[in-house]
């Protein structure tokens, strides 16, 4: 009896887990429930001018020319493979330590070329996330949109002043701070 209920028991919880699953598994019809009845679907991108990703526009018209190429081309984007690791000091002693992921935003021909200058990039962008770090710009609510906004212009100005207009926005997908 005991050895069968040794096998029992975990055929149970496997087919209760599964059928689980499969019950809270979204259908076709709740996912496009918010595009029929013209509700406004919380996933999709916003549609404000906040949303700039850090692209910088030299044009005073505030870009348009930037936004109709866009259009016409959609943004590729690198990925580093490994996170960036940001140490932050205060007074001489280790305070705890920044974690980032970071994409950058470019055109399919310029992909390539971003891909094979990748230490260079890492270097450029881990240098102006030091500078940061040890001015205090990850002390306190580093999460705020101005403070984000400002990262992002300060890390495509980095790279813009290197690669010229080859990078057009800096996405930061993760950001985390661990505490000493």
């Amino acid at each position: 009896m005991k050895k069968s209920l040794m096998i029992l028991v975990p055929l149970i919880a496997f087919a209760a887990g599964a059928f689980g699953g499969l019950q809270l598994k979204p259908g076709k019809e709740i996912s496009q429930a918010g595009h029929d009845g013209g509700e406004h679907d919380s996933r999709a991108e916003p549609t404000n001018d906040h949303s700039d990703n850090g692209q910088i526009s030299g044009k005073p018209d505030g870009g348009h020319d930037a936004d109709e190429q866009a259009a016409k081309e959609p943004p590729e984007t690198f990925t580093f493979p490994s996170q960036f690791f940001v140490p932050l000091v205060r007074r001489g002693d280790s305070d705890g330590m920044m974690i980032m992921t970071i994409s950058l935003q470019t055109t399919h021909e310029e992909l390539e070329q971003l891909a094979r200058q990748e230490h260079r990039l890492r270097d450029i962008l881990l240098r102006q996330l030091l500078i940061i770090a040890n001015t205090g710009g990850f002390d306190g609510n580093f999460t705020t949109e101005g403070r984000q906004r400002s990262l992002r212009k300060t890390l495509l100005e980095a790279l813009q002043g290197n690669f010229g207009e080859n990078v057009t926005g800096i996405l930061i997908e993760d950001i985390a701070r661990q505490g000493r």
